[in-house]
C-alpha cells in the first residue's frame, strides 16, 4: 500500500517561505505514470490543488501560485518537496501530499497523506 507523510514546520511568519516535504513509501515517486500532488485545505477555501510534479520530474502548478511556489523532489529519498515564498496569512490550511490512483491524470488522488497543519501568523 502507498503512504505518504507530509512534514514541515507549523507555524510560518508572513512574508516568509515555507517548505514542506513529503515521503513516500512502497512507492517511488519516479514509477511511470504516476503525478504527485500537493494540495491544501482552509475553511475558507475547501480543497484546492496546488501542483504536480510527473514521474520524470516535470511540474505544472496552479496558475495562482505558479509566481510562489516550486515543487522538487530527491529520488534518492523519495521524497517530494513543496516551496512556498512570501507566505500570508491566507496560506494557512492543512496541506496535503497525493498520488493519483492510475497513472492516466495528476488529478484522481488516489492515495493521501494524514496532511499537516501550516498556520500563517506572527
Amino acid at each position: 500500500q502507498v503512504q505518504l507523510q507530509e512534514s514541515g514546520p507549523g507555524l510560518v511568519e508572513p512574508s516568509q517561505t515555507l517548505s514542506l516535504t513529503c515521503t513516500a513509501s512502497d512507492a517511488s515517486i519516479s514509477t511511470q505514470y504516476y503525478f504527485w500532488s500537493w494540495l491544501r485545505q482552509s475553511p475558507g477555501k475547501g480543497l484546492e490543488w496546488m501542483g504536480a510534479m510527473s514521474h520524470s520530474g516535470g511540474t505544472f502548478v496552479r496558475p495562482s501560485l505558479r509566481s510562489r511556489i516550486s515543487i522538487s523532489r530527491d529520488t534518492s529519498k523519495n521524497q517530494l518537496t513543496l516551496q512556498m515564498n512570501s507566505v500570508i496569512p491566507e496560506d494557512t490550511a492543512v496541506y496535503y501530499c497525493a498520488r493519483d490512483a492510475d497513472g492516466w491524470n495528476y488529478y484522481d488522488w488516489g492515495y493521501w497523506g494524514q496532511g499537516t497543519q501550516v498556520t500563517v501568523s506572527s
